[in-house]
């Protein structure tokens, strides 16, 4: 708002009685503020998105309510957490994932193995924790909470992190989730034409509204969120072009069955 109204950060707590301290504060997220200081805000950067502001105070009247997540803040690192916590809050879910299995269909014993190939490696109490952990925030896609479509390359189906019996069961789990209502999952095979240019596993959020969607990234230094509106506009752009060009969600299931055969038939 303090952006689209040509507001720096010492004239908009001018306005509103804040010093520039508290609104930088405020805009990282180390302060919060109440509904009340938020429509001051709105008036002030003469925002008339009432949708957008609705959303904000609703999002500040949730505020202080504790997420399961939070069971985990002195064991896990926030990288672990905010992932949690913006699939926690999202209205519909979206991602493409690249290299493994996407990690709200992964199995224990999948998760696991992806956990142990970490360098350096882990101490096993360490891919046990992180592993009981992903298998918890798989809960709001099984439950049918929320929406969840998961476009997966097929080089995610093929990368070897375990052994012909633990991929046998991760793809038999997958073929299951396929049938399930409220999980859609699209195969996106190396043969197909009209991908967009190589990018990054990703998750796209859906908020309330379209203006507080996020994106989160995977890079080899953590996660990253994003919610710019033009970052936001490019990763939906590119699951308009995924959701075009994948395998239908029956072709994907019959493409899991074939990987599944192909891999048996390797390893009879």
């Amino acid at each position: 708002m303090r952006e689209q109204a040509g507001f720096g950060g010492t004239q908009l707590g001018r306005i509103v009685g804040m010093n520039p301290a508290q609104v930088t504060q405020m805009e990282s997220a180390r302060i919060g503020i109440s509904v009340e200081r938020l429509r001051t805000i709105a008036a002030a950067c003469m925002c008339v998105n009432q949708l957008l502001i609705d959303a904000l105070a609703d999002i500040i009247t949730e505020r202080g309510r504790t997420g399961w997540w939070e069971a985990y803040r002195d064991t896990l690192s926030a990288d672990f957490l905010e992932v949690a916590e913006l699939e926690g809050h999202a209205r519909r879910l979206s991602t493409y994932t690249i290299t493994f299995v996407p990690g709200l269909l992964q199995t224990g014993a999948y998760a696991s193995a992806v956990f142990s190939q970490a360098y350096p490696p882990l101490p096993r109490h360490e891919v046990d924790l992180r592993t009981a952990f992903r298998i918890q925030r798989q809960r709001i896609v099984r439950s049918g909470a929320t929406p969840y479509c998961a476009f997966i390359h097929e080089a995610a189906l093929r990368m070897q992190f375990s052994g012909p019996q633990v991929r046998a069961e991760q793809l038999d789990a997958l073929i299951e989730d396929s049938e399930s209502s409220g999980i859609s999952i699209r195969v996106l095979p190396f043969d197909i034409a009209g991908l967009p240019s190589p990018i990054e596993n990703f998750t796209y959020a859906e908020g309330p509204i379209p203006d507080l969607d996020t994106v989160q990234t995977d890079t080899g230094f953590g996660c990253q969120l994003l919610d710019a509106p033009a970052h936001v506009a490019r990763f939906r752009a590119i699951l308009a072009q995924m959701e075009s060009t994948a395998l239908s969600e029956e072709e994907s299931r019959d493409f899991l069955r074939s990987v599944k055969k192909e891999m048996e038939s390797k390893h009879a």
